[in-house]
């Protein structure tokens, strides 16, 4: 199994990261991303104890695996599925989303059905089990780009003025395709191994060109990540415990005439081949699930974090924040569930992948967007005040006639000021910090804009049953006055 150790030293490539108007030399010595890696490093460390038990048989490769990156084939394979995803996910408390078990899941399902990558022109399922049994026997961090840049959310790719702005191939050649563009938004590539580029957006017959899928290393000739601001950097880990653990950062990968050989392809200039890649696989529902778990997780530690400040406010027993506290556990509780009902309904589909319940998964979904807002305000509420009235840093801690003061006035009974100020920076770093907003951001809209969400829901849900339930029962009786 990969280590920790494997993972930091394959990071030191050639890859071309660009932040601040510079290249960064190395992203594992980088104070932007030397946190992060070495949370993914941990997670590696993590899978490969036995205690953890986040392994199995994988019969595509005959050795043991990482059972994150595995098809679950029955389940008790689903189930050790999300014991896995979930022992990560409280790795991290929830706050990285793209962790590598995210793209691995749309990477096994893609594998499960090789027939959706077969077309008269083309045959590419041997690129998709190939690379599967490369992510099995490597472990690899793969991050993906599968949403156009934001030129114009009105038209498509090919209507667009300048010459292949979304990822597109110009050229075929015997042993592969270059591809030229851009695509967004790649969480984590900075310190991925690889990216899988393509599409989700629905694409015309015109947009043939960029009707594409496949994966690069990120240290591919041509290819350029242009991150964003990095949070990291904000401050000490007592001042910004979250942001200095688990900034993922995110990028517009660029490729510039990038090489991409065919054992590399899964979508060739195929527009039906996209969705046939994300939904007909089960890919989509799969990955979905992998986020609702670790989103299950994320809202446990928040609710923890207001049953924390009620506490050492005192109020805990006061019938109104208790009404707030139990709000947050319904909230959460309900997204649980779905995980949970997702995997009980799940069954077999036609290639005996177990794909847990799509209405479970998307119904949480469709949800998500109003749901994290309301999640923060009820955080926001109970801490009050109490996130402002801080130091600006841990240094003031250490300045004895600025101690004294704290130690004085910023306390509550029972607990030291310096205990009170960790947890309400905590607080800030969750609800008020650059990266508190972008996670607010990002859990609203990380699978798509909100009526995209509840898209799949609406799809998913069976409104023929529900509307023959209704019909039923007004054909049971008629307008007779009687």
């Amino acid at each position: 199994m990969r280590t920790g150790a494997d993972y930091l030293t394959a990071l030191k490539d050639a890859r071309h990261i660009h932040l601040d108007g510079e290249r960064v030399a190395d992203v594992t010595a980088h104070p932007a991303f030397a946190p992060i890696a070495a949370t993914m490093a941990e997670l590696f460390d993590l899978a490969a104890d036995p205690a953890a038990k986040m392994t199995a048989h994988a019969p595509e490769t005959g050795a043991e695996a990482n059972l994150v990156f595995t098809i679950p084939r029955s389940r008790d394979d689903l189930a050790a599925r999300r014991h896995a995803i979930e022992t990560w996910a409280r790795h991290t408390h929830g706050w990285v989303g793209r962790s590598p078990d995210h793209v691995g899941s749309f990477l096994a399902a893609f594998a499960s059905s090789p027939e959706s990558f077969v077309t008269d022109r083309r045959d590419l399922s041997g690129s998709v089990t190939g690379y599967h049994r490369r992510l099995l026997e490597e472990s690899l961090y793969v991050s993906y780009a599968i949403i156009p840049p934001q030129v114009s959310r009105a038209t498509t790719a090919h209507a667009w003025e300048g010459e292949f702005v979304q990822a597109g191939v110009v050229e075929e050649r015997p042993d592969g395709i270059v591809v030229r563009g851009a695509q967004m938004l790649a969480t984590g590539a900075a310190v991925a191994d690889e990216i899988f580029i393509s599409c989700i957006k629905p694409l015309t017959p015109d947009d043939r060109d960029f009707a594409v899928g496949f994966t690069v290393p990120v240290a591919a000739e041509g290819l350029k990540l242009y991150c964003r601001r990095p949070y990291a950097t904000a401050g000490a880990p007592y001042d910004y415990p979250l942001s200095t653990r688990y900034d993922e950062t995110d990028a517009l990968v660029v490729l510039d005439d990038v090489f991409v050989p065919w054992e590399r392809v899964f979508v060739d200039r195929d527009v039906d081949g996209l969705r046939r890649q994300f939904f007909a696989t089960g890919a989509h529902v799969l990955g979905n699930w992998q986020a609702q778990i670790r989103f299950t997780v994320k809202l446990r530690f928040i609710a923890g974090l207001a049953g924390k400040v009620a506490d050492v406010n005192g109020v805990g027993r006061i019938p109104g924040v208790q009404e707030k506290l139990g709000e947050l556990a319904g909230l959460a509780s309900l997204v649980e569930s779905a995980v949970y009902a997702a995997e009980y309904r799940a069954a077999s589909d036609a290639n005996g992948m177990w794909r847990p319940d799509a209405r479970a998964v998307y119904g949480a979904m469709g949800l998500q967007a109003e749901l994290y807002p309301r999640v923060l305000a009820i955080l926001r509420d109970l801490a009050g005040g109490g996130v402002l009235q801080l130091p600006s840093s841990v240094a003031d801690l250490h300045d004895p006639a600025a101690r004294a003061d704290i130690d004085r006035y910023v306390q509550s009974p029972g607990v030291p000021a310096v205990e009170r100020v960790k947890l309400f920076k905590l607080v800030w770093d969750a609800i008020g910090s650059e990266f508190a907003g972008r996670h607010h951001q990002y859990e609203m809209f990380y699978a798509g804009a909100p009526f995209v969400a509840k898209g799949y829901a609406y799809r998913n849900f069976g409104y023929d049953r529900a509307i023959a339930d209704v019909d039923a029962f007004l054909a049971a009786y008629t307008d007779t006055a009687a």
